[in-house]
């Protein structure tokens, strides 16, 4: 999507379905956002289920991302071939039964390749589940793809939610085996309710045209991609780096710490809930361009004022900039590039948020927190400087 018109709906598809399939991807987001909270909140337990060190926890966690890195790519060929709507209903399955694998693992080696597996499922899913709101969006001919993501922020917020409510109470295993037959269930009878994609792979070519083997990278997916690996950098620094900032530089103590981080998520939550109205108003290029000043503007604030009440509106107004970045990325690769624009910029995208929170802790350890959360800051500020030119880009591919 840009800020010229979306593209004419591609069948006589009757409105009812369109919005069948969107509520219905709507839950696909919402589980997967299920998935990684319910293992987020139960880290802990498995760390001590199985006497692990913080750092063989850290590698540990480092294979969901690899995973993810692993499969991403492939999936927009599988869309291609497939459909994004079979994809996502297989992938969507199947990353819901992964969950149970990590509380399954009796040692190190098979909690790594149990998530392994799980990244690589969900990397397959998050490109998947994304080319299928482009055919949403194409049906419906109006933005909903910032709504989708914000159905997966509510679906960590409820996942965290329900997890911190049975920790303690009921087992672990219970607990996310119980988790996983309802959101399999759940996946799986949306994913029945998604629509075929109506423009094939290469945005606009008949369906006997689709390129085969692999698609150059394009100096479009270079520079959506570069936009999107410098949101997700910004996001993975909020996400990873708030509560700290907030207890070891501010002097916040005790469980208020974690205001902060509260404050980003929410923001970024209510963000993606309104981003369609705002992208309806706005375009998308103005959405992401002053999303990601508002960004800098927030952190640059919460940085300089070193007062807990100043810090937390800069961390909300952070989320709040950066709620509709990777979405409209997202929407603009599908429309202009189709199933595997999404695959390219998703994973250099993914690298972002994979590599942003190490990087910004290994300088932290010379320059301080403060001076290397400001590589989220000026992460931003390139949104706003190489926004124009990508979004040209894509104009042009429409």
């Amino acid at each position: 999507m840009t800020d010229a018109a979306l593209p004419t709906p591609t069948s006589t598809l009757p409105a009812w379905r369109a919005e069948v399939a969107r509520r219905a991807l709507g839950i696909v987001f919402l589980t997967n956002g299920v998935v990684f909270a319910t293992w987020a909140v139960n880290i802990p337990g498995v760390r001590d289920k199985l006497g692990l060190t913080d750092a063989q926890v850290g590698i540990a966690l480092l294979a969901v991302g690899l995973g993810s890195l692993a499969t991403m790519p492939l999936t927009g060929g599988w869309t291609a071939r497939f459909g994004s709507h079979r994809v996502t209903l297989v992938a969507t399955v199947l990353c819901m039964l992964s969950l149970a694998l990590p509380f399954l693992a009796p040692n190190l080696a098979l909690l790594v390749l149990a998530l392994a597996v799980m990244g690589g499922l969900n990397g397959a899913l998050d490109v998947a589940m994304n080319a299928q709101g482009v055919t949403v969006e194409r049906h419906l001919a109006r933005p909903v793809m910032s709504r989708f993501h914000a159905y997966f922020s509510l679906g960590s917020v409820f996942g965290a939610l329900l997890g911190t409510a049975l920790i303690g109470r009921v087992p672990m295993l219970a607990h996310a085996l119980g988790v996983v037959v309802v959101i399999t269930v759940a996946g799986f009878l949306a994913g029945r309710l998604l629509l075929p994609d109506g423009l094939a792979e290469g945005a606009g070519q008949p369906a006997g045209t689709r390129p085969r083997g692999r698609v150059p990278l394009s100096a479009a997916v270079l520079l959506l991609g570069t936009l999107c690996f410098l949101g997700m950098l910004s996001e993975g620094a909020n996400y990873d780096w708030a509560a700290l900032y907030f207890r070891d530089v501010l002097g916040v103590a005790g469980g208020s710490a974690g205001i902060g981080y509260t404050a980003f998520v929410t923001a970024m939550t209510l963000g993606r809930w309104f981003g369609d109205r705002l992208r309806t108003r706005l375009g998308d290029e103005r959405t992401v361009r002053g999303g990601a000043l508002l960004t800098a503007l927030g952190l640059g604030l919460a940085l300089l004022a070193r007062d807990p009440l100043p810090a937390t509106l800069g961390f909300a107004l952070s989320g709040l900039g950066l709620s509709n970045v990777v979405p409209v990325m997202y929407g603009a690769a599908g429309h202009a590039l189709a199933g595997r624009g999404i695959a390219q910029v998703a994973t250099i995208g993914y690298a972002g948020f994979l590599l942003g929170p190490p990087v910004i802790g290994f300088v932290s350890e010379h320059v301080g927190l403060p001076a290397a959360l400001s590589i989220a800051l000026a992460g931003a500020a390139l949104i706003v400087l190489l926004g124009g030119r990508a979004f040209a880009l894509v104009r042009q591919r429409m």
